[in-house]
């Protein structure tokens, strides 16, 4: 049996070389600069682990920093203006230092505004309401109180707006007491409406979840239709195509008339003689003519025109001199 023989080449030698070179090298290399390295590596394992950790702190922090931002944060500093206000007397000076402090704190009454929007009324009469009430406000804050102006002029614009929506925007005038009644009942049955089935809450439920009295919630639900009216152009559901609010409604019924025409002259009919009462009732009630009339009277057709006349002049003047 033949042995295969390996053969060595020249390349195998070289890296085989190189090899024992490098482990000669490591073992050769003194233990100082292997701790050396070692600590190195260290250093820079802690310095990578320090800034990966600086990082997350910063963006940690950042991240709260924005959830407790103030909306007025970026309000503008306005207390020597305030302070400046409140040393002098009415003058032009002063009358500019309001004007200034007013356009200053303008973008506060615009974000303020913006809150009460998709609620009826148009963003520009809403920012004309809040405006005014930041208007006022400037006017009545008295720095020497000690409280910043945004904790009062907050109020008391947010207020304004609130007046505006309750003077201005109902369509049927409802006492102050029962739009309070309706505010507390819409939120009650807003949290109460999401729930799994689809019945509505009942008029128990809303008491209940509302603090309030059954009769205050009926109140309250009753109120809710009358912010806005209904419009009559508007269709009846489940009537019939077409049919609208106005088709529900009566028509002036001229019989009224006539009974109020009736009761006023009855009396005075009473007291005419008895041939004037007879003419009367032969020309209305039995619809003949003057000369018809005239022939069964035995007088002449003109008599019979001026008696009407008369008898209805005389009536007519008694019954509007009452």
């Amino acid at each position: 049996m033949t042995v295969p023989v390996r053969t060595t080449t020249r390349q195998d030698n070289r890296q085989d070389t190189r090899q024992d070179a490098r482990r000669k090298s490591r073992s050769d290399r003194p233990r100082d600069s292997r701790d050396g390295m070692r600590r190195a590596a260290t250093r820079r394992d802690g310095r990578r682990d320090t800034r990966r950790d600086t990082g997350r702190d910063t963006r940690r922090d950042a991240r709260r920093t924005r959830r407790q931002r103030h909306p007025h944060d970026d309000a503008p500093d306005t207390a020597p203006q305030f302070r400046r206000i409140a040393e002098l007397p009415p003058c032009p000076e002063r009358e500019q230092l309001y004007d200034d402090v007013i356009s200053a704190w303008m973008p506060m009454a615009g974000r303020l505004a913006r809150t009460f929007r998709d609620r009826g009324e148009s963003l520009d009469d809403l920012e004309q309401v809040a405006a005014l009430g930041l208007v006022k406000a400037v006017h009545r804050y008295d720095p020497r109180r000690g409280s910043a102006f945004e904790s009062f002029a907050v109020p008391t614009i947010v207020g304004e707006v609130k007046r505006h929506f309750r003077d201005h925007l109902w369509g049927v005038h409802v006492p102050r007491r029962t739009q309070e009644l309706r505010n507390r009942v819409r939120a009650a049955r807003r949290e109460l409406d999401c729930r799994v089935d689809d019945h509505g809450p009942s008029v128990a439920e809303i008491a209940e979840r509302s603090g309030l009295t059954q009769e205050e919630v009926t109140i309250g639900l009753e109120a809710l239709e009358s912010y806005s009216p209904l419009s009559l152009d508007a269709e009846l559901p489940g009537v019939g195509e077409g049919y609208t609010l106005s088709d529900t409604l009566g028509m002036p019924d001229p019989g009224y008339d006539v009974v109020v025409d009736r009761e006023a002259v009855r009396d005075r009919l009473r007291d005419l003689p008895e041939r004037e009462q007879r003419i009367l009732y032969l020309r209305f009630f039995e619809e003949k003519t003057q000369s018809r009339i005239a022939e069964e009277l035995g007088i002449s057709q003109m008599h019979v025109s001026r008696l009407l006349n008369r008898i209805c002049t005389r009536i007519h003047d008694e019954v509007e001199n009452g």
